[in-house]
């Protein structure tokens, strides 16, 4: 329905009313982020093809669509007894990196490649791997912190539509695909007992504090 306003302007008493709002519409995204999360979380649970017997797989962490994506190849031993990505002493040293950097914990999910419990992670199935390309669909990060290189090679090898092979550059932000930009760091798990490669990591993990304050607003 159309009315007469001030000076014969036609005024549209409905639209605006009709119009979603921009909270709404994040609102949804984010419902719908976590059905599919949920969903990969039944698949991967179910899933029979690695040798994980009695072990259930880690699942990624965090905010469902996290700006920053935090990705390591293999889960640690605590991780694998909770089940949760980064969950332990390499989880409570990425938080206060986090803090410290000023980025918002809250604007962070993070994952493992080798999800399958294993021994040895290279007895995962390779399509199980290759899951990290679902998570990246749903979440739809604006960055991925790369932890070492096996997680480096697993990036490069998986299936990203539109992704360009990342280079070793520690401590540098490349462009992984047009939408999503990477940032390659030493592997967290073996930054934390030794001086020299724990200074390495916070200088290359720093340079995301310098990324996440050039991050437009919504």
């Amino acid at each position: 329905m159309q009315a007469q306003g001030p000076q014969g302007e036609t005024v549209n008493q409905t639209g605006d009313a009709m119009r979603a709002t921009d909270d709404e519409i994040r609102e949804k995204y984010l419902e719908r982020a976590i059905r599919e999360l949920n969903a990969l979380t039944r698949e991967l649970q179910a899933c029979p093809h690695c040798p994980r017997g009695n072990l259930m797989p880690v699942l990624g962490s965090g905010h469902p669509q996290g700006d920053v994506m935090l990705l390591k190849y293999a889960p640690t031993a605590s991780e694998v007894e909770e089940g949760v990505a980064f969950y332990g002493r390499s989880g409570t040293a990425l938080m206060k990196s986090l803090k410290r950097l000023d980025i918002d914990p809250l604007a962070v999910y993070g994952t493992v490649c080798a999800k399958c419990p294993v021994g040895d992670p290279a007895l995962a199935e390779p399509d199980c791997i290759g899951r990290i390309v679902e998570e990246l669909a749903i979440v739809q990060p604006k960055i991925v912190v790369v932890m070492g290189a096996d997680a480096l090679a697993c990036l490069n090898e998986v299936v990203v539509p539109l992704a360009r092979e990342l280079e070793p550059a520690i401590g540098v932000v490349q462009p992984l695909t047009p939408a999503i930009d990477a940032l390659y760091v030493p592997n967290i798990d073996d930054a934390l007992d030794e001086e020299d490669a724990k200074r390495t990591f916070w200088r290359a993990f720093r340079v995301l504090g310098d990324w996440y304050a050039d991050l437009p607003p919504y």
